[in-house]
C-alpha cells in the first residue's frame, strides 16, 4: 500500500476506530485540544522541541513540507510558541496542522482558519527568539513518544500517533469496526434498541459467574 492509499482509507475513518482496533496505541493525553471544532488532523509529523523560544518554530515552518504536522515539545514552556501569524503561514503554505505541547495563543483568529491547531493551554505572552531548538528529533509530546515522520491523526476526540507500518497492519481492523458502527446507527435510526444488537444477555451471565473470558460484541 502506498502513502497516498494510506492517507485516502485513513481520512475515511476517524482515531477511535484505530484507538477500538488496538487500545494500546499512542493517544496523547486529553489536555492537548484542538483550538478549532469539526476538523480532521492528518499528515507526517515534523517535530520541534524548544523552551520559552518560538525561532525553532519558525525554523520548521521555512523547512517542513506540504502535508507535514508540525509537532512541538515546548518542555513545560509557560509562553505562546504558536500564534495567528504562523498559523496562517503554516496553512498558506500547505502544512496539515500543529500541535503544540505546550501555549498558543490568537485563538480568536486561530478558530477561523482551515488548519487544525491542537495545543495544551492558551497565554497572551509570547516567547523569545535567541535559542535554535531542535528539529527532526524523537520528542515527547502529550505524554507519549513522537518521532520524525509518525502519522499523527487527530479529531475533536483528540490525537493517536502510530507509525505507517503500524497503521498499515490495523487499517483493515479499523475500517470493519467503522462499517460495523455505521451498521448500527442505520439499526438504531430505523428504531432497532442498541440492547437488541449486542450480546448482552449473554455477557451479564458469564460476568456475573466470573467469566472474565466473555466479551460483549454485536450480533451481526
Amino acid at each position: 500500500m502506498n502513502n497516498i492509499e494510506l492517507f485516502e482509507r485513513l481520512s475515511a475513518l476517524d482515531p477511535a476506530a484505530l484507538a477500538d482496533a488496538n487500545k494500546q496505541i499512542r493517544v496523547m493525553n486529553d489536555e492537548i485540544r484542538p483550538i478549532q471544532s469539526g476538523l480532521q488532523l492528518l499528515g507526517k509529523a515534523y517535530t520541534v522541541r524548544c523552551h520559552e523560544d518560538f525561532f525553532a518554530v519558525i525554523r520548521a515552518l521555512e523547512d517542513a513540507e506540504p502535508g507535514d504536522v508540525l509537532v512541538i515539545d515546548s518542555q513545560n514552556s509557560r509562553r505562546a510558541i504558536v500564534g495567528e501569524l504562523f498559523s496562517a503561514e503554516a496553512e498558506r503554505k500547505g502544512l496539515h496542522g500543529i500541535v503544540i505541547d505546550g501555549p498558543c495563543r490568537d485563538i480568536s483568529t486561530i478558530e477561523e482558519l482551515q488548519l487544525p491547531v491542537y495545543a495544551r493551554s492558551v497565554t497572551p505572552v509570547s516567547g523569545t527568539t535567541k535559542a535554535l531548538g531542535e528539529h527532526q528529533v524523537p520528542i515527547v509530546c502529550g505524554g507519549i513518544e513522537v518521532n520524525p515522520g509518525d502519522i499523527v491523526f487527530g479529531d475533536d476526540d483528540g490525537i493517536i500517533v502510530a507509525s505507517i507500518e503500524e497503521l498499515t497492519e490495523l487499517l483493515p481492523q479499523a475500517e470493519e469496526i467503522k462499517r460495523i458502527e455505521r451498521w448500527v446507527l442505520d439499526q438504531l435510526a430505523a428504531g432497532t434498541s442498541l440492547l437488541s444488537l449486542v450480546n448482552y444477555a449473554e455477557h451479564l451471565d458469564a460476568l456475573r459467574v466470573g467469566n472474565k473470558s466473555s466479551s460483549l460484541k454485536f450480533l451481526l
